[in-house]
């Protein structure tokens, strides 16, 4: 199976990403997947720095169970799970049948620039 791939962009012009998702999905190879956020503050409200690490903590290791995940980045179980959940709601990271996690992505790529309003 292809590695997957994680492309995170700020796009307020959801339109835009759309049809451009759109053109990625008709292409013959795998071209990744997109998470699109409307504004900084969607961005950086949502992937907290405990929550990048807990992806980090993730990415390459298979599936986890949550308890194992807050044992290796010493964090509290419940706290934890609750950042599991926002994540998997955003689908960076995926719950499997046993009740464990994994992160599905080899790669994740930050795609944002930030530009003085005009």
């Amino acid at each position: 199976m292809t590695d997957r791939t994680l492309t995170i962009t700020l796009q307020p012009d959801w339109r835009a990403g759309l049809r451009a998702a759109g053109r990625r999905a008709q292409a013959a190879s795998y071209q990744g997947e997109v998470l699109n956020f409307e504004s900084p503050g969607a961005f950086f409200g949502r992937l907290t720095e405990r929550r990048w690490a807990l992806v980090h903590a993730l990415q390459g290791q298979g599936e986890l169970a949550v308890r194992e995940l807050a044992r290796r980045v010493g964090r509290d179980v419940k706290r934890v799970h609750e950042d599991v959940q926002a994540l998997a709601d955003l689908g960076l990271v995926e719950r499997s049948a046993g009740g464990g996690v994994v992160c599905p992505f080899t790669a994740v790529h930050i795609d944002m620039q930030i530009r003085a309003a005009a």
